[in-house]
C-alpha cells in the first residue's frame, strides 16, 4: 500500500492560477499603451482574453474582413465571432462624452414635465 501511495504524483498546470488574470492585465496594458493591437486569427486565447475585455468595456474588437475593411464586433458577436479573421483590439473612445463645466450643473434642480 505504501509503494502506490509513494507512485502518486500531483497534477500542476503550466500556468499559476493568477496567470490568466494577469495575460488579461497585460493585454489592456499593451492595448492602452499602443493604442491598437492586431490578433492573428489563430491566436484563440488573445481573442477570448479580449471578448472578455470588451465585454466590460476596457477595449472595442474589430473583425477584418477579406476586403481589409473593419467591422466593429459587438460583445455577444465577439464571444461567438469567426475564427477564420483578425481581430485589431483598440482602447475605446470616449469622444461621445461631455462632462459639465462645473459640478453645479449637477445639483441644479430639473424642471418637471
Amino acid at each position: 500500500m505504501s509503494s502506490f501511495a509513494a507512485n502518486v504524483v500531483p497534477f500542476r498546470s503550466a500556468k499559476r492560477p493568477g496567470a490568466a488574470r494577469r495575460d488579461q492585465k497585460g493585454l489592456m496594458e499593451a492595448v492602452y499603451t499602443a493604442g491598437s493591437l492586431p490578433i492573428s486569427a489563430e491566436d484563440c486565447d488573445a481573442k477570448l482574453m479580449a471578448a472578455r475585455l470588451q465585454i466590460f468595456g476596457f477595449v472595442v474588437i474589430d473583425q477584418i474582413e477579406a476586403d481589409g475593411t473593419a467591422r466593429r464586433l459587438r460583445p455577444s458577436e465577439a464571444m461567438r465571432a469567426e475564427l477564420s479573421r483578425p481581430w485589431r483590439v483598440s482602447k475605446p473612445s470616449f469622444s461621445g462624452y461631455s462632462a459639465p463645466e462645473s459640478d453645479e450643473a449637477l445639483f441644479e434642480p430639473r424642471p418637471v414635465a
